[in-house]
């Protein structure tokens, strides 16, 4: 079995519609994958509508976090969570503010840049994502599109960067609030991408462990952003913590170079991950009628 459990469509910001990405992970081999847009599930009925015979998919969403450091600034941090129920009043709440916070956080920046003389608009970025959740790569996008930078990553490098004049904080979760949510919502959260050196500052190992006993139950080690060395690190810590070990591409179609099924997890892990999960079922089997999902 081939299986990622960690890819974003057009309904947060990536590229492929849910239906594009379910077809993309069918030609490129895989058995399972994870829808994860971020902190949103709008993206779930659709899924549940166009699934290609023989894909199993998961649902669920990545969760923008903070870790609280004593004596030291937070840390962005993401948690992966799957199989919850997306009617879960506490979880609904959560994401509902995580995406006003993501709007009101996209609209200033574009408004600096534009004050600075780059030709980007809100109104037209906010059209073009087409209902989906609107970041940073959405500007960047459009900031390629007006010439401003050469691609989406000398986007990042640059104006959008988090020690760049325009960048802009969101209030995002703080993440043990989010493990007890998902937790709480019969979901299975486990931790993004966590020693990505590349993405900033990372939290240390004693962190996990405190997550760890806050009902984390996941470490995403095999991911396009470790190097072998911090995955053997994580794949050890994993294993002191009793956590379980995903692998996945993280795929956001053209906006990231990585193609889907890049990294994968073991089958075992996903079956123990399946167990774990109780607010929400992976989708296989006969196609049913739309859900509404928030």
């Amino acid at each position: 079995m081939r299986i990622d459990l960690h890819t974003h469509s057009s309904v947060s910001d990536g590229t492929d519609s849910p239906a594009e990405l379910l077809a993309a992970a069918r030609a490129a081999g895989l058995d399972v994958v994870a829808l994860t847009d971020h902190d949103t599930t709008a993206g779930w009925a659709q899924a549940e509508q166009s699934r290609p015979d023989g894909l199993t998919v998961v649902p669920g969403m990545e969760l923008s976090c903070r870790w609280f450091p004593t004596g030291a600034p937070p840390i962005s941090v993401h948690l992966l969570a799957y199989l919850f129920d997306p009617g879960h009043a506490g979880l609904a709440a959560e994401r509902a503010r995580l995406r006003d916070e993501r709007l009101s956080r996209g609209e200033r920046i574009v408004r600096a840049l534009a004050e600075a003389g780059h030709p980007v608009v809100w109104r037209e970025i906010v059209e073009r994502a087409d209902g989906g959740v609107v970041g940073r790569p959405h500007i960047a996008r459009a900031l390629v599109e007006a010439r401003v930078v050469d691609s989406i990553e000398h986007a990042f490098a640059t104006l959008l960067h988090h020690r760049s004049p325009f960048h802009v904080a969101k209030a995002d979760t703080d993440v043990l609030l989010g493990i007890e949510l998902v937790r709480s919502a019969g979901g299975v959260p486990v931790f993004a991408h966590g020693l990505a050196t590349r993405r900033g500052r990372v939290v240390g190992d004693e962190a996990l462990a405190t997550m760890a006993r806050a009902g984390l139950l996941g470490l995403e080690v095999d991911h396009p952003d470790h190097d072998p060395d911090e995955r053997a690190h994580l794949r050890g810590l994993a294993g002191e913590l009793g956590l379980l070990v995903t692998g996945s591409s993280d795929y956001h179609g053209n906006n990231k170079t990585t193609p889907i099924g890049a990294c994968t997890t073991a089958p075992d892990q996903y079956e123990a991950l399946v167990a774990a999960g109780t607010g929400a079922a992976p989708l296989t089997g006969t196609v049913g009628p739309p859900g509404h999902h928030g």
